[in-house]
Parts: C-alpha cells; structure tokens; sequence
C-alpha cells in the first residue's frame, strides 16, 4: 500500500481525499468527470431553450403530452441504437451519434432564423438527447473501468456530472438575456464538440495505457463481439437486467409523483400567505419562484457535498448490495412523514434529503450496476433501461395524478401513501438488484481466480 501510495502523482493523492485512487488513475479519472460535466452542462444551457419554445409556442399541457410522445418514440430509436451497436467499434458509435446530435442543433438554429415553429420537435429532441446521451457516456465509463476500478473511481467521475449541472444553469442564466435564446443553441453545441474531443482522447488515452501494461493481452485482445440482439429483448431476457429496468422505472415513478406533491404543497401555501397577508408584496408566482429557487440551491449544494465526501465511503464499507437500497429506504421514510404530516418545511426537509441523495448516490451506484456486463449489455441494454423504463415511470406517474385527481380526489398526503407504498416494491426490487449484482461479481471473481496462473 505505501509503495502505490509513494508512486501517486499530487493529484491523484488530492482526489485520494475523496475515493481510493491508484497510481496511473488520477487523470483519467478527472477526465472522465471533465466529459460528463460537459454533456450536463450543455443540457442545461439548452434546457430554457426547450421552456422557452414550449410555453411560448404551446402550453404547460403540452409538455405532459410531449413527455408521452417522447416514450412512443424511444420505442422506435432504442432496436435502431442497438444496430449501431452491432455494427459500430466503441469510438465510432459515440463520434456517430454525437455528431448526429451535434448537427440538430446546427439544423434547429437555422430553422428558427426563418420562423420556423420548433416547439414540439425540440421538446421531444431535447429529452432523447438528454436519456441517450448522458446513458451513452456512463457505458463509455463502465467499459472503460474494470469493477474494481469503476467502484472506486465513479465518485469522482459523478463530481462532474454534479457540478455540470449548477454550472450550466448559471452560465445559461447569465447569457439568455444578453445573446438570445436561439443563440443558446451553438452554446450548447460549442460545449458537445469539446466534450466528444474529450472523449476522443481518453479512449486513445486508456488503450494505450493498457497496451502497455499488458502488451501480449491487448495484441490478443478483439473488438467486442455483439449478438445485435434487440435492447429490450437483451433486457426481457436477462433477470439481472429486467430487475433493474422495473426497479428504475418505480424510482421516475416516485420521483416525480414527488415533485408533483411537492409543487401542490407549494402552491397551497402560497396561496395561503397571500389570503392571510403574509406575502410581503409578493405574487404567487414570485412565492412560488423564491421557494424553489432556494430548494434546488439545497440539494445541488448537498449533492455536491455527498458526492465528494460520502459516496465513495458508502460504496467501499457498505459494498454495492446496500448501496443500491439506501435511497428507497430515504424515500419510504420520507414519504410516511409527508403522508402523516405534509407541513411545508418537513416536506422540504425530506424533498431536498431525498433529491440530493437521488443526484449523489443514487446516480453514481446505478451506473455502477453496469460494471460486470458484458459490452452489448453495457450499451444496448443500458439504452433500453435509461431511456425508455425511466421515461414510462414519468408515464405512469402521470396517470397516477389523473386518476387520483380526476376519480378519487387524492390531496398531497394521499398521493404520498401512494408513493410510500410503490416504493416498498422499489425497495424489495433494489434488494435482488443488490443480490444480483454480489452474485455476477462473484462467479467473475471466480472464473478469474480459476484461469489465473498458480
């Protein structure tokens, strides 16, 4: 241990104060956190194009029935991902379908200077590119990192996507008034091309390294084989996978029955300042503004703050298995202290503790769930998983709100019954995950030991 220790680099032994890193591991690790900061940031410099175009040209409503349109048409884009996979090395699928995304925005921007209504189509293109996007760097990352080196290095790598997403807010709210919301688009596009340079040099970068610590092993090695076999048929047939798309899919459910809950709450209290003269001159849209400005400033804060200090120390004490069931347990606690007492300030408490770890551990374990699958499963399925089981929970979580607002006239702490009592499911479906994984990991471990030299 102190040998590898005296052979670090300043910064490895910096990032060793937040994660076990390794002599050799620093840099690329920091690069990796430096290409996920950028695909954050740059949806979140293009996500008030998206609020822009969609309330400008249509209405709140239509963002719901956009968000079910985007699910009809991951169906379709995921088996046509999964033949890219198929057909294309590592590299060559990220440049292909990076550039593909690139170009929109290019195409997008020229069609607003004639007018063009882009409302709906940047909507819908918007959230495809955020799920395939985001989901196609974490394969990069579990391709590129063995389990052991993924579980240790993820912390630091989930920094950055943390971090991107603060400062792409910032940077998108200091320069939407003085360039202009189209012009938001090249922004956006500027920051793409400098993170697929990025990605570029740490895939040159990671072959070579390993070229030469195991020259005959990487002259033997071959491109990953694929079967091309259907991302959701790959999911519907490998347990392991299946259980993991259903236990994403009630996590969005919750989540955002959750953001609904709270935003009713919040309404309804700001209602009630304004009748009980309480608002100090405010409007309901700037009581409304003021509390959620302070809401997403607690948890991108306190997500930042796990993500450096606790996650990597969870994941290396607890292991994976508990890992993977800490966040449904925050939920199910948090949600029975909404449905027993839904006052403003413990709905607040329990929301910021439970997006803050959503962002922070939750973000990086579920990646790390990836690590002992094979290549196709790493890309295809995950594609699958992130895209269309997460976007079915915002689905189903809709529904949820229309029948119990519509039938049975649920009020905030009904839905939070609710919620508590689906993420009782979520929390037994975390548990096999968990189980599942310590399994795969295992007999890895074996067959690795057993064709290892005596």
């Amino acid at each position: 241990m102190t040998a590898k220790a005296s052979e670090r680099s300043g910064l490895e032994r910096f990032l060793g104060l937040f994660t076990d890193v390794h002599a050799g591991e620093g840099t690329t690790a920091l690069l990796l956190s430096l290409n996920i900061f950028l695909i954050l940031m740059a949806y979140y410099v293009l996500k008030p194009v998206r609020e822009a175009l969609i309330l400008g040209e249509g209405s709140a409503e239509l963002k719901t029935y956009m968000s079910a349109a985007q699910v009809v048409l991951l169906a379709f884009v995921v088996p046509y991902y999964g033949r890219l996979v198929a057909r294309f090395a590592r590299m060559r699928l990220i440049n292909v379908v990076t550039v593909f995304f690139l170009s929109c925005l290019f195409l997008f921007y020229v069609l607003a200077q004639f007018k063009v209504p882009l409302a709906i189509v940047f909507f819908v293109w918007i959230g495809i590119f955020n799920l395939m996007v985001v989901a196609q760097f974490w394969s990069f990352a579990n391709d590129v990192y063995s389990k052991d080196e993924g579980e240790r290095l993820f912390a630091i790598v989930g920094f950055g996507a943390s971090l991107g997403a603060v400062v792409g807010s910032r940077v998108a709210d200091r320069l939407i008034d003085t360039i202009g919301v189209y012009e938001l688009m090249l922004v956006g596009a500027a920051v793409l091309i400098g993170q697929l340079l990025i990605t570029n040099v740490i895939d040159r970068r990671e072959v070579s390294r390993r070229t030469a610590k195991a020259p005959a092993a990487a002259a033997a090695a071959k491109p990953a084989k694929t079967s091309g076999t259907n991302g959701f048929r790959m999911v519907f047939q490998t347990k392991y996978l299946l259980l993991m798309a259903l236990m994403l899919m009630l996590l969005n459910w919750v989540n955002t029955t959750g953001e609904y809950i709270l935003g009713s709450i919040v309404k309804e209290q700001a209602v009630k300042m304004i009748a009980d003269g309480q608002a100090n001159g405010l409007s309901e849209g700037q009581l409304i503004g003021d509390f959620y400005s302070k809401y997403f400033t607690a948890v991108n804060v306190l997500g930042l703050l796990l993500q450096l200090f606790v996650v990597s120390r969870i994941v290396k004490y607890l292991g994976i298995p508990w890992a993977v069931m800490i966040f449904p347990m925050l939920s199910f606690t948090a949600y029975n202290i909404i449905a027993f007492y839904p006052a403003l300030m413990a709905v607040l408490a329990a929301k910021v503790a439970e997006n803050s770890t959503d962002y922070s551990l939750n973000n990086t374990v579920r990646n790390m769930l990836f690590l002992p699958c094979t290549y196709e499963q790493k890309f295809s399925a995950k594609q699958a998983i992130d895209s269309f089981f997460v976007r079915m929970g915002d689905v189903l979580s809709a529904a949820l709100v229309f029948v119990g607002t519509s039938i049975f006239t649920l009020h905030p702490r009904g839905f939070a019954a609710v919620n508590a009592t689906i993420v009782a499911a979520w929390l037994f479906l975390a548990w096999r995950v968990g189980r599942q994984y310590a399994q795969l990991t295992g007999e890895q471990a074996q067959k690795a030991s057993a064709g290892a030299p005596a």
